[in-house]
């Protein structure tokens, strides 16, 4: 008898060493929900408190974390994440140098990772690195076709001095004398300056015909007003990553008539019926503005829900290959994000590929004008 329930012991332990009981998914999230980029990183941090707690019928569990907008922060958080947490993918973070640091602990630690900044990355550093935004090069071809189309012929350039800055510096430049622009001034700032009086007298003096600004959140609206006070008459553009109610809260009436390319989210009312994200895109802005109010909304809590997208649709396909918590299964993850196709999002559809690990086309963006303190989508 003794012999036989020790055999039943036996089998019981070895069924349960085969077939281990699967571990819930997890995604760990580090954004900048305090510091200069707080603007970006408060609605993205707010998505994920609306996102389900299931994914593909297994449980899925997020650890979001502030960065406080600073870089070793954001990799201390990385690290705790990947080593502590043993999470199985990693979002953010909201603003490109913390991001850029994530990256680091994400090729290191073979975890894909989704950002929610346009990070530009050299390819050896680029496999386990996925992202939400839209690459500036093509929010850059769509502010230049404008700029040629209403015959501005001469630029001046007043962006970050960090990756994102630089990232839309050379976009621009490489794009400018093919569209017959001539850059004339080129300035830069950091996020945390309080005056840019000195760069903003340059670039007047410099004459352009218009000035692009190349900043994020409220950091964006300094060059703008100070462009105003000193009386600068000429065309004003801004990226996508001023496309937020801080801006415009912080510009004020200095922010009218500046024309910024945005996701097509942002504008989800003024869209065509037939967009493929009017749909995604509707129903995130009354559940974001249902959760915190409306006018809420901005475009960043977008690119939080479009990693969720990505990270959604992918799931299914890695769970054939490997079980939660596994290097196989993070593998697998990263091998599906990278070869799923047309994943509609809030600001476009995704397209990756080994080449593309941006993955928008032109369906990621109209062109706004900021008109009475709101959005005026740009027929094109």
């Amino acid at each position: 008898m003794q012999v036989k329930k020790l055999a039943v012991l036996c089998s019981f332990a070895s069924l349960s060493f085969v077939q281990p009981a699967v571990a819930d998914i997890t995604v760990g999230v580090s954004l900048s929900a305090t510091g200069p980029g707080a603007s970006l990183g408060i609605p993205e941090k707010n998505v994920f408190a609306l996102l389900p707690a299931q994914i593909a019928g297994e449980k899925i569990q997020y650890i979001v974390l502030d960065d406080a907008t600073d870089p070793s922060i954001a990799t201390k958080n990385a690290r705790k994440l990947v080593t502590e947490n043993n999470v199985d993918v990693l979002v953010g973070s909201s603003t490109t140098p913390a991001t850029a640091a994530m990256a680091e602990v994400a090729n290191e630690s073979a975890t894909p990772q989704i950002t929610i900044s346009p990070v530009s990355l050299p390819a050896d550093r680029n496999r386990w690195v996925f992202r939400t935004p839209q690459q500036n090069s093509v929010m850059a071809e769509a502010l230049l076709a404008h700029m040629k189309a209403t015959g501005v012929r001469t630029l001046g350039f007043i962006g970050f001095a960090d990756a994102y800055g630089e990232d839309w510096l050379g976009a621009v430049k490489s794009r400018a004398e093919a569209a017959g622009i001539r850059m004339v001034a080129v300035e830069r700032y950091a996020r945390a300056d309080t005056s840019v009086s000195g760069q903003v007298l340059k670039l007047i003096a410099a004459r352009p015909d218009a000035v692009l600004v190349v900043g994020s959140g409220s950091p964006a609206a300094l060059p703008q007003t100070t462009l105003g006070e000193r009386g600068y008459k000429g065309q004003i553009y801004q990226t996508h990553a001023a496309a937020n109610q801080a801006f415009l809260k912080v510009a004020g009436k200095a922010a009218e008539g500046a024309i910024m390319p945005v996701g097509p989210v942002v504008v989800v009312d003024q869209v065509p019926d037939a967009h493929p994200s009017k749909t995604a895109g509707r129903e995130l802005v009354s559940k974001y503005e249902a959760a915190y109010g409306a006018g809420s909304f901005s475009s960043f809590a977008g690119h939080a829900f479009d990693a969720f997208r990505l990270i959604e649709q992918a799931i299914p396909i890695a769970l054939k290959t490997a079980k939660p918590g596994t290097p196989q299964f993070r593998a697998a993850l990263r091998d599906a994000i990278e070869s799923n196709k047309e994943v509609v999002g809030s600001h476009g559809v995704f397209n990756m590929s080994a080449a593309d690990h941006f993955g928008l086309d032109a369906r990621s963006h109209v062109l706004v004008k900021i008109e009475s303190g709101a959005y005026k989508m740009i027929p094109q």
